[in-house]
């Protein structure tokens, strides 16, 4: 393990002998759709246990739980990554901790997670985050000291997530990167088309099998504590379908009118949906594997986190891949896979122009917006995705970043130990 700082590169580290074992999320259900009334502790619990399924191994092999939340979305959600790791067979003598990097969040568990077995304080760790964003609720700050008649003050915390009051909401963070790059709406169309396009060609094949659990009404019962039931939609049996996924064409996407800035280039069909899900992986040590005849999916190599000017935050991934080439001692022509995280096509797009990307292998099963934008889960989604997918292509080296509000970004770059 090797640490990083450089206050105008970014901040960084090199792991050794850390793997991503295998992981499973949930579908990303649509807004208001089928789990919409599902608490974002039992998304996280349904991922989890799959995550500990698909890896092989028992929630008593787990020695340290790293949890996401962004928008706290039920009564118990302080309780959250204790709840997660307590409902999913994880020892109650194991700790757990909740991490907030917003979209990043995913990636931070990872980070943390093998940073907690590099320094020695675990030999295998869960890592995830979920998000219920139907259920973010409207708020009045203040009301327990009172109010004057007629003024009460709400609200949206959905809508409060997606706006720096720093800067600009992140719309039109994307919308000052397309003027930056020049990018058209006709431009940011034929990307999200795309992405979508891509998505039901790997839906066709398979692809989100292996990686999403099957969901049904379910009791999550642990001796010694209260019985959390989860009760879907009647019609909800085996769900695991991704509800944000909207086929279209050009020309009707051309007819949909500027979110975020007059005559601007993101609409509804070029932005990350709002939707609902968790994802969770297993991070382990090498000893850990081989004691237990592992077969992990990718050696998780280095990461980094940078910032930059919040107004254009969607171009953060470019300083914060950079920064892990470079501690990698790696080029950009040596990674045979990338995803970044679709918050909005124009930002996609500024990224790939900044940093000579080669689409074809960018987002190969589609992105977020084909599938959705659940904050804290989306770091580990793109992990387990772009992880499975360098196996299935033999592909050395993949690296996975997002950017995050208020200007950052980060990357993880995973090696294929299968090869």
């Amino acid at each position: 393990m090797k640490g990083f700082h450089d206050k105008k590169k970014g901040f960084g580290i090199t792991y050794d002998n850390i793997y991503l074992v295998n992981g499973a999320r949930t579908p990303f259900g649509k807004l208001c759709g089928t789990l919409g009334n599902v608490s974002p502790t039992d998304l996280g619990i349904y991922a989890t246990k799959g995550a500990l399924e698909k890896s092989g191994i028992k929630g008593d092999d787990i020695d340290q739980v790293m949890y996401a939340n962004i928008g706290q979305s039920a009564a118990d959600a302080y309780f959250l990554p204790r709840h997660v790791a307590l409902y999913s067979g994880i020892p109650e003598s194991i700790p757990a901790i909740m991490l907030q990097r917003i979209c990043g969040s995913g990636f931070e568990t990872i980070v943390a997670g093998a940073e907690q077995i590099s320094l020695g304080k675990a030999q295998a760790t869960l890592c995830g985050g979920t998000e219920n964003m139907t259920l973010s609720p409207t708020v009045s700050f203040g009301n327990r000291m009172g109010y004057a008649l007629g003024k009460i003050d709400f609200k949206d915390m959905l809508w409060e997530a997606l706006n720096d009051t720093a800067a600009v909401p992140m719309g039109c963070t994307a919308e000052n990167v397309a003027q930056k790059h020049h990018i058209t709406k006709e431009e940011a169309n034929i990307f999200a088309k795309l992405s979508v396009d891509r998505y039901i060609a790997a839906q066709k094949r398979g692809f989100f099998e292996d990686e999403i659990v099957k969901m049904n009404s379910a009791e999550f019962a642990i001796e010694g504590l209260n019985t959390r039931k989860v009760r879907l939609p009647k019609n909800a049996i085996d769900f695991n379908t991704d509800e944000n996924v909207r086929p279209s064409n050009l020309e009707d996407m051309a007819k949909l009118p500027s979110v975020f800035a007059r005559d601007g280039v993101q609409t509804a069909a070029n932005s990350s949906g709002i939707v609902d899900g968790a994802s969770s992986v297993v991070v382990a040590h090498s000893d850990f594997i081989k004691a237990k005849g592992l077969k992990p999916l990718t050696r998780v190599v280095a990461s980094a986190t940078s910032a930059i000017d919040p107004r254009v935050m969607g171009l953060a991934p470019v300083k914060a891949i950079n920064l892990l080439l470079e501690l990698a001692g790696l080029k950009l022509s040596d990674i045979g896979l990338i995803e970044i995280n679709e918050a909005f096509a124009a930002q996609f797009i500024g990224c790939e122009k900044e940093l000579g990307l080669d689409r074809n292998i960018c987002n190969v099963n589609g992105g977020a917006i084909a599938l959705g934008h659940p904050l804290a889960a989306t770091g580990g989604r793109l992990s387990l995705t772009i992880s499975r997918e360098m196996n299935i292509r033999k592909v050395k080296y993949g690296i996975a970043s997002a950017c995050i509000g208020g200007g950052q970004a980060t990357a993880i770059l995973f090696e294929n130990c299968n090869l």
